[in-house]
């Protein structure tokens, strides 16, 4: 088999018209059937190619026909295979990623120190730093014997690790490496920048030394950046590996450990299952504060609230549908509404009040420069998995589209976080309620854990703190709930409403007067734990709906300042869709009971 001959070069030098250079120098490259990579950009050319030997020629007299590259001199090495899977060529802002402004290797450069001089000062023992600027992936198949390293993981990360250095080594010599020399160019530089008055660039990097002084004063292979992964100071292909995830070269010992799966995982990347769960929320909630920073609903937007047409109304008017739907609202309210053309049809164009409608057909009612109030936006993932997503909800923050909030919402935001899935919640949570919320990834998952929460078999505790002091540390209300009683929708207990029971455990009682206890709703009514606190005479502390003496209050969504309403979503158990096993999730205590439960002498008194 004919050995295949691999080139690496880069030269820095102003190159124009960029995108007609790639399209004509990526057509003969492919005539020349060569493999690999050629960066273009307005500062100069870096490549890694390989093919047979009258291509690379072609490429390379090719390239010292343009302007600046006369005397391109790429490095060569020869491999048993194509090391490359295909060939590009692609325009980019650098050459070499580095992201400091002001630093043109073009017009000047570190002084370089050519290869078998330094190995004439390594074998003298003179007195020099070498400093590896490479990545410590790359790093941990081998360098210069003493060198130092600088623990970074990407190029760009150079200049904060120049920041760390002891501040002696400004005035001693240090020659710096890495694998042909290119980094170099922008690091020397740098660090004159920087105040190091005596810096030197191994010219040529460390293919150039193994070429012309072999393995000397140097341990272990070089990283290359193509399918050979390393070579040894021969220039021959080791038989290191490469991790298809993480990208680190893989020692022989490497590849026999349990760990590294081909194409999944290494030593290096390997993380358990509590591992990976812990990186992807902290994924998740990175990109959750990017969404909500600044809130979505904080800017002025017509916003389009949906008015579908059931059976029930199917022939009516849309007027009178409208008036049927809404009763809290007043006639002329719809009316003015019409009359400003913001009632419209799925279109968006304007509809008549008198239109009768169909069931199943859709209008929208437009509010327009909408901005919504500000909500708390601090949700933390607790979990999640192919099937659900479990979220610990703060407060005020509602948890779907209604009323005064859309974007601004927790399935909103978690839309955005996720997209293109679409999360459904499979249960509710007062805006003002604080703690865990599980949502599905598809409907069929939704569909499976809604059937539980019909059947009871889904379990949830609260924590409340509640105004007032009952006598006794357990205690039950079974008092029937009935419809929105106002028009902020909140609920009262109704003889002829819903049945309702809700089973209640002291925790603490406190100086002041107030009472921790533990709420088990049976049945799933809106505001069913608070609706059955307020009825037994004990409200929980915060609220604004539900107040003392039977009283009902004017507000529904707290505002973010408001003192907290004392109600926290502590645990929610159910059979998992997927596995079929019972899973339990816990969400951490606010402050207003974790201060009292986690306390010493927290049992209930």
């Amino acid at each position: 088999m004919s050995q295949v001959t691999n080139i690496a070069g880069y030269q820095f030098t102003p190159l124009a018209e960029l995108k007609p250079l790639r399209e004509g120098l990526l057509r003969q490259c492919k005539e020349w059937g060569l493999r690999g990579t050629i960066l273009l950009s307005t500062e100069g050319i870096n490549l890694f190619v390989a093919g047979d030997d009258a291509g690379v020629e072609g490429l390379v007299a090719e390239l010292r026909s343009w302007p600046g590259l006369g005397e391109f001199t790429p490095k060569v090495s020869y491999s048993d295979a194509q090391p490359f899977r295909r060939m590009l060529v692609r325009i980019k802002r650098e050459i070499i990623a580095f992201g400091v402004p002001g630093i043109d290797p073009a017009t000047r450069t570190s002084p370089k120190l050519a290869a078998q001089e330094l190995k004439q000062w390594l074998d003298e023992g003179r007195p020099v730093t070498l400093l590896d600027t490479r990545n410590d992936y790359e790093v941990r198949i081998g360098t210069f014997r003493g060198a130092k390293t600088l623990g970074i993981d990407h190029f760009r990360e150079f200049p904060a690790a120049v920041a760390e250095l002891p501040a002696e080594l400004k005035r001693q010599p240090i020659v710096m490496f890495c694998t042909g020399g290119i980094r170099c160019e922008k690091a020397g530089p740098y660090m004159e920048r920087e105040g190091f008055e005596q810096i030197f660039q191994l010219d040529g990097g460390i293919l150039k030394y193994f070429e012309e002084c072999g393995g000397e004063h140097y341990d272990g292979e070089c990283f290359v950046f193509d399918q050979r992964v390393g070579v040894d100071a021969s220039l021959a292909e080791s038989e290191n590996a490469q991790c298809y995830r993480c990208l680190a070269p893989l020692t022989l010992a490497d590849q026999q450990d349990p760990r590294y799966v081909p194409e999944r995982s290494c030593p290096y990347c390997f993380l358990t299952v509590a591992e990976q769960l812990d990186r992807t929320i902290a994924e998740r909630e990175a990109a959750i504060a990017r969404a909500t920073t600044p809130l979505p609903g904080s800017e002025p937007y017509d916003n389009y609230r949906p008015l579908s047409i059931s059976a029930k109304y199917d022939g009516a008017r849309l007027l009178d549908m409208l008036c049927g739907v809404f009763p809290h609202l007043a006639r002329e309210y719809w009316e003015e509404r019409f009359a400003s053309g913001l009632i419209v049809d799925d279109a968006r164009r304007p509809a008549a009040a008198e239109r009768v409608v169909r069931a199943g057909e859709r209008y929208l009612n437009r509010m327009p420069a909408m901005s919504e109030p500000a909500v708390n936006a601090d949700i933390r993932v607790l979990y999640e998995d192919a099937a659900i997503v479990v979220i610990g909800k703060p407060a005020p923050l509602p948890l779907h589209p209604s009323g005064r909030f859309n974007r601004n919402t927790l399935q909103s935001i978690l839309n955005e976080v996720y997209h293109p899935q679409k999360l459904r919640p499979v249960h509710r949570l007062d805006a003002n309620t604080t703690g865990a919320v599980v949502l599905a990834r598809t409907r069929e998952f939704a569909r499976q854990l809604q059937a539980q929460f019909a059947a009871g078999g889904v379990q949830k505790r609260y924590v409340a703190r509640i105004q007032g002091v009952p006598a006794a540390d357990e205690f039950v209300c079974d008092a029937p709930i009935g419809e929105a009683t106002t028009d902020l929708g909140a609920r009262a207990v109704d003889e002829q409403g819903q049945a309702a029971l809700t089973t209640f455990r002291v925790l603490r009682r406190l100086e002041d007067r107030t009472t921790l206890v533990e709420a088990t709703p049976v049945t799933g009514r809106t505001n069913q734990i608070r609706v059955h606190l307020w009825h037994l005479g004990w409200p929980i502390v915060g609220e604004q709906a539900y107040l003392p003496a039977g009283r009902l209050g004017e507000t529904q969504t707290h505002e973010v300042d408001d003192a907290p309403l004392c109600l926290h979503a502590r645990e929610i158990a159910f059979v998992h869709p997927l596995s079929g096993e019972r899973v339990r999730f816990e969400c951490a205590l606010p402050a207003w009971a974790d201060d009292f439960i986690s306390a010493p002498g927290s049992a209930r008194g």
